[in-house]
């Protein structure tokens, strides 16, 4: 398991993401989300074999925005990008 978080306060809106993995979208504040259950989030815990591409994302992100860690197993939390989320 593996949690991608992206620091809103870093990102600028380069979406360099984007091309690198789909579950990267703009949100209506036009920067980059994670797409989770048709759902924009800014911090979402995974389980599956698509790490490569959301470290990928992070290595293209030039502001250093996007995260990807090792998640507790028991952690299985989604942060909503809504309105006032940071």
């Amino acid at each position: 398991m593996y949690t991608i978080s992206i620091d809103r306060d870093a990102c600028d809106g380069v979406f360099a993401c984007l091309v690198r993995d789909d579950r990267f979208v703009e949100d209506a504040d036009g920067l980059a989300a994670i797409e989770v259950d048709d759902a924009a989030a800014v911090s979402a815990t995974f389980d599956d074999d698509r790490r490569a591409d959301a470290e990928g994302a992070a290595a293209a992100c030039p502001l250093d925005a996007i995260t990807v860690t090792d998640a507790d197993a028991e952690s299985d939390a989604v942060t909503d990008a809504g309105e006032g989320q940071p």
